[in-house]
């Protein structure tokens, strides 16, 4: 088993639980100090990808091995997997300081997307990008391996998990009567499922990623509500006692069980019509489930240790929707649901096409 697809696998892990670790503290403590366990975590992860790709890049350039699958970059020979991830990890480390310092100078960010925190997401997508194309290149050249296959699902997940934390504040429980929240779903998952099942041999692969991301959400769920914790900033709006987890996994379940079986019983069309069906096929299967238990998160059936509506972060104001339980209306809802629908279609074109062109990756 190749040491750096473990290696991969850590890096990646370590990203995203520590990015729903830190979004968590933000939301329960607050913003104290950089180095907070959430942040050590995620740093951890950036450590582990440039330190793996670093020795994989001198190991393969030292070896003078002219049948090493690697491409050459500076009088260095690796993988191209490896050079992307140690670039994604410098990045990574480079943010730090920078968040640090800009905190220091303005205080809190009021969004999660803030000029260092766009430093520290370059890095994060380049170590994620290093880590997929070194297991899928590996996979590619070992394609009966079924534990390679295993691998690039998982991380295929864990890419839809961070995907899904990036549009965070367009999916919270009060916009999910928005077209706001399906377009940006419909963005952001249906390239990432297409693109890792089409290089996986498994006929299930999107539903058992997007089934990752619903363990991985109900598992930190259940868990982070059982720590004890209390803001250490103010004002404090919300009684806290513990940390405060993110709410219940967004039901992309459903989608990904209709693009498994549509993309079965029509793996023979070309991608210019399978992709623009596949994506009405995401959205309107994502708007059945999705749309229903909007209603039902807000409710008082909710409002438990198992779906989790009654957790609110410190600073959340007792008037704003999320906490009196109310959905956000969508004046333009009908126009903007067609405006999804159009990104849903682009976006499972182009997890088609990516997915090719992954299979394709040897080196």
């Amino acid at each position: 088993m190749r040491w750096y697809v473990w290696t991969s696998l850590a890096s990646i892990a370590c990203i995203a639980i520590g990015t729903y670790w830190d979004i968590s503290w933000h939301m329960t403590v607050g913003r104290d100090t950089f180095w907070t366990p959430a942040h050590l975590v995620i740093q951890a992860g950036g450590l582990l990808a440039g330190g793996g790709g670093t020795y994989l890049i001198l190991s393969t350039t030292l070896r003078r091995d002219p049948h090493a699958p690697a491409i050459r970059v500076w009088g260095f020979r690796a993988p191209l997997g490896a050079f992307v991830a140690v670039w994604g990890a410098a990045t990574m480390l480079v943010s730090a300081p920078f968040d640090n310092w800009w905190h220091n100078a303005y205080g809190l960010d009021v969004k999660i997307i803030s000029p260092p925190h766009v430093v520290l997401t370059l890095g994060i997508l380049a170590v994620a990008t290093g880590g997929i194309l070194l297991m899928v290149s590996t996979f590619n050249r070992n394609p009966e391996a079924v534990w390679l296959d295993r691998a690039v699902l998982v991380v295929g997940g864990m890419t839809v998990l961070m995907s899904l934390t990036a549009i965070l504040e367009l999916t919270f429980r009060a916009n999910l009567h928005r077209a706001d929240a399906y377009r940006a779903m419909g963005h952001n998952v249906p390239v990432f499922l297409l693109a890792f099942a089409r290089v996986s041999r498994r006929r299930w692969a999107a539903t058992l990623m997007a089934g990752f991301y619903t363990v991985f959400m109900l598992v930190m769920l259940w868990l982070f509500a059982l720590i004890p914790a209390q803001p250490k900033l103010g004002p404090v709006y919300q009684p806290i006692t513990h940390m405060v987890p993110l709410q219940f996994p967004l039901l992309i379940l459903a989608p990904a069980i209709a693009l498994d079986l549509v993309r079965a019983r029509l793996a023979d069309w070309p991608r210019w019509r399978l992709g623009p069906l596949l994506g009405v096929v995401f959205l309107v299967a994502l708007l059945a489930v999705e749309w229903p238990f909007a209603d039902f998160a807000m409710s008082p059936a909710a409002r438990n240790w198992f779906f989790g509506s009654h957790y609110h972060p410190y600073f959340a104001r007792p008037e704003w929707s999320e906490v009196r339980y109310e959905l956000i209306p969508d004046p333009a809802l009908w126009s903007g649901l067609a405006k999804a629908a159009l990104f849903a279609m682009a976006s499972s074109y182009l997890g088609l096409l990516l997915g090719d062109a992954m299979k394709k990756v040897r080196r």
